[in-house]
């Protein structure tokens, strides 16, 4: 089984090694048909700190790292302006 990727927005970066990546996710409502934004926040870990707020990554699940982590950063796709 391949390992999910998302791709999201840094939105906290003040803990070590770590930082919040918020991921928007679109959905079709099953009714009326309508497309529906999303969002979710996770704990991805950052091991050399080059993330920054506002820089566009792509998480990938892991292993559990502790007890909210199970992402890691992959790589930086655009960093902030």
């Amino acid at each position: 089984m391949p390992k999910k990727e998302k791709t999201g927005v840094v939105v906290s970066n003040k803990m070590d090694k770590t930082a919040v990546v918020n991921v928007a996710e679109y959905n079709k409502h099953p009714k009326y048909h309508k497309i529906i934004e999303t969002h979710k926040k996770y704990k991805a870990h950052d091991a050399e700190n080059v993330c920054n707020e506002g820089d566009v990554v792509r998480i990938v699940e892991s292993k559990p790292i502790s007890g909210d982590k199970r992402w890691t950063i992959a790589e930086v796709v655009e960093k902030a302006r």
